[in-house]
């Protein structure tokens, strides 16, 4: 697990610096709404997370006002659970509407900080969200096990068309879980 978490945050220090101009993040993005468990449904190869499956990312509030995060998988060659803690903080300030641009800086391990950087989301229903933390990471994430062919499909073309390497991305095993309770990490619309 130390391996994990060390590899981890060097890996996302090393390319702190690397978001190109072509590269833009999503604005508007609600905290509250983006709190909660997610799916991992594909990522490019990273070493840090090399042979695990059922990937999540866990995110909840912290005291300082940060995000708490949580990320675990299942390390098929150890037949065991791998799990890291980190924190993550917006970068920019916040918006009037209470929004952030969604970048984010986050750490697992002591002062050391890498970038992940939301540059699509579904706005509407928070139910999927294109995140990278340079050009050599990349992670589709859904708020459910599974992610609907299309938007998968969408996803990866706006990914490609930012020069990320679709065709290398793995699609990640995730297990038959039902009991997701969907929509619940949304907030009702006022009226």
């Amino acid at each position: 697990m130390k391996r994990f978490i060390l590899l981890l945050t060097f890996a996302l220090s090393a390319c702190a610096g690397e978001m190109t101009a072509n590269i833009q993040t999503v604005d508007g993005v609600d905290a509250n709404q983006y709190l909660g468990t997610w799916y991992e449904i594909a990522r490019l190869d990273n070493r840090f997370e090399r042979d695990l499956e059922q990937v999540t990312a866990t995110y909840s509030l912290r005291e300082d006002g940060g995000i708490k995060v949580i990320n675990r998988g299942f390390n098929t060659q150890k037949n065991d659970w791998s799990e890291a803690e980190g924190k993550a903080y917006f970068t920019q300030p916040i918006n009037k509407d209470g929004t952030y641009k969604g970048q984010l800086k986050v750490s697992f391990f002591g002062p050391f900080y890498g970038p992940y950087n939301i540059i699509a989301l579904d706005k509407i229903h928070y139910n999927y969200a294109l995140v990278t933390s340079g050009k050599e990471y990349l992670w589709i994430l859904s708020r459910t096990p599974q992610l609907t062919y299309p938007i998968k499909q969408e996803l990866m073309a706006q990914a490609k068309a930012l020069g990320y390497p679709t065709e290398n991305l793995i699609f990640v095993k995730q297990a038959n879980q039902v009991e997701y309770e969907s929509g619940r990490h949304v907030v009702p619309a006022h009226n």
